[in-house]
């Protein structure tokens, strides 16, 4: 029994389809599908489970759970599934991010206690370079530095958008080496950002690069709301955790008595050594002054209220704006 989950399609489909590919050259030469929406009947997936095809020894049983919530009744079924698995059947489980609950769930622990749990984590802005010249290597060919850096500018945040980039250089250009100017005439740019990759930009002092993303999260009509709403998310964690810290724990201790995400310590770690308390409380009142003009309290665009506060947020020297 396998179960995969994360929330990068393009991985979780691999992953996916690499384990197809073993079960199918080990002879599980039939496939049953089936997709957990509203009224699910678990009970007949388990009776299904139990039958064998006249034409097939062994098969796959797919189950996709779009939202990592499969019920008391699902989580009792897939537990079942694990624990006394049906003769001659590969039981492969799909699904979108677990979080903290979920992972520590029972059907989770009892998936991973008698097959296997892969979870996909997403390909962070450091390592993409490296993700597209292993990609590239594959079809004979090698971006030098500059190219793979402006390739994963191009296509950050979009890993189905990388893909489809590198597949269509591989038909483009003969094997051997990619320049940036080559990107530059055949790579779209595919950047897609969400709220989370601004925080940690501006955490790791990266001003131009949570500038650029700030800028796609607001021409992709997310709303300033919500993009206030992960930073204050993040400033509350450091000032929390100075607290702390100042009470004489360590950085890594504070961090987790306060449940910081564990991908985003290494970022949040970078800003508590970078910002002190005086820094962080003067951030919380910039982003009351973003409440402030999304609200329409004072008469300012939220846009420019946002872009000066990640400004300073990641030590960019910017003037403050006027009330």
């Amino acid at each position: 029994m396998y179960l995969v989950s994360g929330d990068e399609p393009l991985l979780v489909g691999e992953a996916a389809d690499a384990i197809r590919a073993k079960a199918r050259a080990s002879g599980f030469t039939e496939r049953d599908l089936y997709t957990v929406e509203r009224g699910f009947d678990w009970h007949a997936l388990l009776a299904d489970s139990q039958s064998l095809s006249l034409f097939a020894q062994r098969k796959i049983l797919e189950i996709r759970l779009p939202n990592a919530a499969p019920g008391e009744q699902g989580a009792n079924v897939l537990i079942q599934l694990a624990s006394d698995p049906p003769p001659d059947t590969l039981v492969l489980v799909i699904t979108g991010k677990l979080d903290g609950r979920t992972a520590n769930s029972r059907w989770v622990n009892a998936i991973a206690k008698h097959g296997f749990v892969v979870q996909i984590w997403p390909v962070d802005a450091a390592r993409l370079p490296a993700w597209i010249n292993e990609r590239l290597r594959r079809h004979g060919l090698q971006a030098d530095a500059q190219a793979a850096a402006l390739l994963a500018e191009r296509v950050e945040g979009n890993l189905l958008a990388a893909h489809q980039e590198i597949e269509k250089l591989a038909l483009l250009m003969p094997q051997g080496r990619i320049t940036a100017e080559t990107v530059i005439d055949a790579v779209a740019d595919s950047a897609r950002f969400d709220v989370l990759q601004l925080g940690e930009a501006a955490m790791r002092a990266q001003a131009a690069r949570a500038l650029r993303i700030l800028e796609g999260l607001k021409g992709e009509g997310v709303e300033p709301t919500l993009v206030l709403w992960a930073l204050n998310k993040d400033l509350q964690w450091i000032a929390r955790a100075q607290a702390l810290m100042r009470a004489g724990q360590s950085a890594d201790a504070a961090m987790n008595a306060l449940y910081v995400w564990r991908p985003r310590q290494a970022a949040m770690r970078a800003a508590l050594r970078r910002l002190d308390a005086g820094a962080v409380r003067g951030l919380l009142l910039d982003a009351e002054k973003v409440d402030r003009a999304i609200k329409g309290v004072v008469r300012t665009n939220p846009w420019l209220e946002l872009e000066a506060l990640v400004a300073r947020f990641a030590g960019a020297s910017l003037a403050r704006a006027a009330a």
